[in-house]
């Protein structure tokens, strides 16, 4: 008997050391907050995600995807104490919602260092697209030359300037970070029509679908002659549109314009084909605070 008192109680005191044990987690936590003005809803196949960086290493902070009217779905997010009191600088990325890389993507949109317990959040910062436009600068024409007819020159829209008498560069763009690309579009009866998307203000754009069969100028641009998209109708005549050069995600989550737009032109609506046409600047972009 005195045996079996024995053994209960050594086993109780293992049970007590087990105990032990498994509540002490010496973690503690704290909250990250967000406030972010300017985002858009990415669609039902991406989302964004916060990333805090500690000792040069990315930590995920959380997802969240933002709806129609901007709100974010969660902009609080529990995390390791000691991990966010060391971390320097906060990223926000676009992942995709489903079969993402647990590493961050390269589609870095918003960044911001911390200072004491809080950062500014901006599009300029290193970590995201590194430039706040304020030097862009564009010019288009309407011409179309890939065709050889001369009756609809005003369906086609070119950034290019013929200010010196010759074709010319007709875009001032800061080199985009890998993740990124830029699109030309033109607004036509409302409908926004992709004109391609580029990383080089110097040469030809990736599409060509709706121009002639000619070739056209080496820079960005777009005829629109054949293929129209439904409920629009080719050749058009673009007085009275709009040109838009956007930024985009690559991999892009859409095919309307992303939200950032740093160049739109009101196109004239007296508008004359082979006429320089200047852009001006559209810098509302998204900018916001993280706090810990």
């Amino acid at each position: 008997m005195a045996k079996i008192k024995v053994l209960f109680s050594l086993l109780a005191l293992g049970l007590a050391f087990a105990s032990c044990d498994d509540n002490d987690d010496t973690t503690n936590y704290n909250d990250l907050s967000l406030n972010i003005s300017g985002l858009e809803d990415l669609g039902s196949d991406y989302v964004y995600e916060g990333w805090i960086i500690v000792d040069g290493s990315p930590v995920s902070t959380g997802r969240f995807s933002v709806d129609a009217s901007g709100t974010l779905s969660q902009d609080s997010f529990t995390l390791d104490e000691n991990e966010l009191s060391e971390a320097s600088t906060f990223i926000l990325t676009i992942e995709p919602s489903v079969g993402d890389d647990p590493a961050p993507s390269a589609v870095h949109i918003l960044a911001g260092d911390f200072s004491g317990n809080s950062g500014s959040l901006s599009i300029s910062h290193a970590a995201a697209l590194g430039n706040d436009y304020t030097t862009a600068a564009g010019s288009y024409i309407l011409a179309t030359p890939t065709d050889d007819l001369d009756t609809n020159e005003n369906s086609g829209l070119w950034f290019l300037s013929l200010a010196s008498g010759s074709p010319a560069v007709g875009l001032d763009l800061p080199v985009l970070p890998a993740g990124w690309n830029y699109e030309g579009w033109a607004v036509i009866d409302g409908t926004p029509v992709s004109t391609g998307t580029f990383t080089a203000v110097n040469v030809a754009d990736d599409f060509n679908g709706y121009s002639g069969v000619n070739a056209g100028p080496d820079f960005p641009g777009e005829d629109f002659l054949l293929n129209a998209p439904s409920g629009l109708l080719f050749p058009t005549d673009l007085a009275a549109g709009v040109a838009v050069i956007s930024i985009e995600p690559s991999p892009d989550n859409s095919a309307s314009p992303f939200l950032l737009k740093p160049l739109v032109g009101n196109i004239p609506s007296d508008a004359l084909d082979h006429v320089t046409y200047d852009m001006g600047q559209n810098l509302n972009f998204p900018t916001g605070t993280v706090t810990r």
